[in-house]
């Protein structure tokens, strides 16, 4: 199946009502199905472990079909595709760092991170622009 035939066949999927069930027989690792119980039975965090599951697998398919309706928007529009500068501005903002107020210190940051470490993220460029505005204090 094509790639955006997959993804609205997800989007289809996950939007359809929940009425309709299917019995299913997984095999959990005994110590997650103990956990999962347990959370339920004295942190209330579902009504049932069953509820807890699926809630879980749900957020799972959520967040994988996000990530591969926005891979494939960046692979049709490669322009579009925020640089790590960008992303570590829009985090230092979402994070109230005051690093918020120093774009041009967070792209110097990303610039030099992106040649030593190719897989830097943006949180790491806030850790390096921290370090480099505290070794010259």
């Amino acid at each position: 199946m094509a790639t955006l035939d997959v993804l609205d066949r997800l989007i289809a999927l996950l939007e359809a009502d929940e009425v309709a069930t299917s019995n299913t027989s997984m095999r959990l690792p005994t110590a997650l199905r103990d956990a999962a119980a347990l959370a339920v039975a004295e942190l209330g965090v579902a009504a049932s472990t069953t509820s807890l599951t699926t809630r879980a697998l749900r957020a799972a398919l959520e967040t994988a079909l996000m990530q591969a309706v926005l891979d494939e928007h960046y692979r049709q529009h490669p322009g579009a595709r925020p640089s790590l500068a960008d992303v570590a501005l829009a985090t230092a903002e979402q994070l109230g760092s005051p690093l918020a107020e120093r774009p041009e210190l967070l792209r110097a940051a990303a610039d030099q991170l992106s040649h030593r470490h190719p897989d830097a993220d943006a949180h790491d460029v806030l850790l390096w622009a921290e370090a480099q505005l505290v070794a010259t204090e």
